[in-house]
């Protein structure tokens, strides 16, 4: 039997994938290890191609290896985690709403993404560079360990030559394996009762690999799985119109440019496999246990499926492959790289600290699909968030969940910087919303909060401050944010019944005594508890229905007076955020 060094959890995902990965690895290494210090190393990839901005579906194609990478570490062993830069890819074409990008890019479709010049404006070499900028800050944010390896370098530098000469040679046996999917022709209409095609999910796969590529280029001469960039103009709209084995002579014709061109393989590195080939020639390559897939890979005569009989051909076996399921936006509809504006891990990052979003992902298994905030819902998925961590603390929490926070809080080679003051983040997101910034105002609200326990450096409460900040500013619509009056509403406070004013008396006769964000919590609730003649602190149980109707009507006629809407901020926050002079001064003392 295999080593495996399980880890104290075993009832999550993670730890599940953990074991198979161990094991097959071994299993590969021709038997068991004796112990982890002589086990193979385990190596897992991912694939991304910089095509277009990096969005947050791409992530799952990283995180979901990675964390498996990190389990394994944690057991002791020794991991790779490779991640495959696809900028040999070709230009597919030119994504809508990317800045400094217009549409005389057009005239670089076919070229290799490290062949397209980067959007305007940027300081970045190439078209691919720009784009992998990005994701190689957020990865390190979010303490992703792993091995780059940039597809246009390997190719280019011959790294991949004898595995090129050997696919050509081979292309016969390469194509009988093709050919056998290029018959099952797709529907063209849609049956009845079938769900119709996700536009995004398919443009989505262009993020990986997936795209509708050729099989290779097939001529008068027969098939081949190798395609030539061009010599004159770099596009890959070439024709292989001959290739001697013996020799390696290769000839091929452009049908962009007309060039016309014979070289010896054995000495050209302009060029390279089509996906359909490149991808399991690299399992092979460099021994991959695990890699994900996405589901436009794992529908039947899709790569990944494919690829598992053509890796056999380069003498390498198919890796565990799951399949992850697409991740959605809050608000917004499914994610493609193709397109401009797309949610990114930066954008994500921005928001939101690299903790949650690290517990998202590893939250949820890879074929379940999940959605991320950017809109009101994130300040439910924090509350979520912190109270798993107080159960966490105090240990009240189910193991599955409790090995997703530890995976979310940290690697194996520790734990990522935090808040050392988390405050919730909807209260640090309505401080920001009403004080726009001004630190002086944010540090008294804040301090203000908690009387016994002041704050006293903004410092304890970032980055989530910050998160907060940028979400309020960037996210929240401008009709949406909060603006306090400067004067009281007269007509309005004119107007009020005598359970109006006797609402208001009751209000800031206790603001003195309840200056505190559970004072004012407790004083905003109780004031209709006690007009209708209960204690303040009567619990619901206790209090007929009509309580909850008078508590909606007083909140309403409150945010009317202080930011002349029906609804805001929550009233305590509010409250403390005003201060208590304009308190009064808007409530008509």
């Amino acid at each position: 039997m295999p080593i495996v060094a399980q880890s104290t959890e075993t009832t999550d995902w993670v730890s599940r994938f953990a074991d198979e990965v161990i094991e097959e690895s071994e299993r590969r290494a021709s038997g068991a290890a004796k112990s982890v210090a002589t086990a193979p190393v385990v190596v897992v990839a991912s694939g991304l191609s910089p095509s277009g901005p990096i969005h947050l579906g791409n992530l799952r194609e990283v995180m979901t290896p990675h964390l498996v990478a990190d389990e394994i570490r944690r057991r002791g062993y020794t991991v790779r985690h490779l991640i495959s830069w696809d900028d040999y890819d070709r230009y597919r074409k030119v994504p809508a709403g990317v800045p400094g990008v217009d549409d005389s890019w057009a005239e670089h479709i076919g070229k290799p993404l490290t062949s397209v010049p980067a959007p305007k404006g940027s300081a970045y070499p190439n078209w691919a560079e720009h784009f992998k900028a990005a994701m190689v800050k957020a990865l390190a944010e979010l303490g992703v360990e792993y091995d780059g390896i940039s597809q246009t370098e390997q190719y280019t530098s011959g790294v991949y030559r004898e595995q090129v000469l050997f696919a050509m040679k081979h292309r016969g046996d390469i194509d009988a394996i093709l050919d056998q999917y290029r018959t099952k022709k797709t529907p063209a209409k849609k049956q009845q009762g079938q769900k119709p095609v996700d536009e995004a999910e398919l443009e989505a796969a262009e993020g990986s690999g997936a795209a509708a590529e050729d099989d290779g280029s097939s001529g008068s001469a027969g098939y081949f799985p190798y395609k030539p960039y061009c010599g004159r103009c770099e596009k890959d709209l070439t024709t292989v119109t001959a290739y001697d084995d013996d020799t390696t002579e290769l000839s091929y014709t452009c049908t962009a440019c007309g060039h016309f061109e014979t070289v010896r393989l054995s000495e050209f590195n302009r060029g390279k496999l089509v996906w359909k080939v490149d991808w399991p020639m690299r399992w092979a390559y460099e021994g991959v246990v695990f890699e994900p897939s996405g589901v436009d890979h794992s529908s039947p005569g899709s790569s990944f499926q494919v690829g598992g009989q053509i890796v056999g051909i380069f003498g390498g076996k198919q890796p565990i492959g799951p399949m992850y399921a697409f991740v959605g936006i809050s608000g917004m509809a499914k994610m493609s790289s193709s397109k401009g504006g797309v949610p990114t891990p930066a954008d994500a990052l921005q928001i939101m600290e690299p903790q949650l979003l690290r517990w998202l992902y590893a939250r949820r298994r890879p074929n379940q699909s999940f959605k991320i905030a950017f809109d009101q819902e994130i300040q439910r998925l924090y509350d979520e968030w912190d109270k798993l961590a107080a159960k966490v603390a105090d240990g009240a929490v189910l193991p599955a969940d409790a090995a997703a926070y530890a995976r979310a809080v940290g690697t194996a080679a520790g734990d990522l910087p935090r808040t050392p003051r988390p405050m919730p983040y909807r209260t640090l997101a309505s401080v920001a919303d009403i004080t726009a910034g001004a630190e002086d105002q944010t540090l008294r609200i804040l301090s203000e909060l908690d009387p016994e326990n002041p704050l006293t450096s903004l410092d304890e409460v970032r980055p989530r401050l910050d998160k907060a900040e940028t979400w309020i500013n960037t996210q929240v619509p401008a009709e949406e944010r909060t603006v306090v009056r400067d004067e009281p509403d007269t007509d309005l406070l004119k107007s009020l019944d005598d359970q109006g004013r006797e609402s208001l008396r009751l209000l800031l006769e206790g603001l003195d005594s309840n200056w505190s964000l559970d004072g004012l919590t407790h004083l905003v609730y109780g004031v209709p508890k006690v007009q209708a003649g209960f204690s303040a602190d009567a619990t619901p149980k206790e209090l007929p229905p009509e309580i909850k109707v008078a508590q909606r009507t007083f909140f309403a006629l409150l945010y009317h007076l202080l930011v002349g809407r029906d609804t805001g901020p929550r009233l305590p926050t509010l409250l403390l955020a005003v201060g208590q002079d304009r308190v009064r001064k808007l409530l008509g003392a």
